[in-house]
């Protein structure tokens, strides 16, 4: 998993590559925690996610409630297809509270 930041208009823009899963949810988890304790806004874009599984999925609802928790914007844009199945499996697309959109790569 690559994540790559970028800063545009005050908000820190993460754009996740590879595989959302429990053999990189550590160095996720460290990543992502850290833009969210360094921004007051993140948008994490999930176009370029290529499998997830619980942990990763356990990853990103961690940081909408770290984000809810810290009074700071967490949302989520461009989902992959392996993003919409899990986050269908768990019937938890009301719990992150953003538009699910298929990114343009679908």
């Amino acid at each position: 998993m690559h994540i790559d930041a970028q800063q545009e208009n005050g908000i820190c823009r993460l754009q996740m590559e590879g595989e959302l899963t429990i053999y990189h949810s550590l160095e996720i988890r460290d990543g992502l925690m850290g833009h969210l304790a360094a921004n007051a806004e993140i948008e994490l874009d999930l176009s370029g996610v290529t499998e997830m599984d619980t942990a990763g999925f356990q990853l990103l609802l961690a940081a909408k409630r770290e984000g809810t928790r810290l009074g700071k914007a967490v949302r989520f844009v461009s989902h992959s297809q392996a993003a919409l199945e899990v986050i269908d499996l768990y019937n938890m697309a009301a719990q992150f509270g953003d538009p699910l959109l298929l990114s343009a790569r679908q």
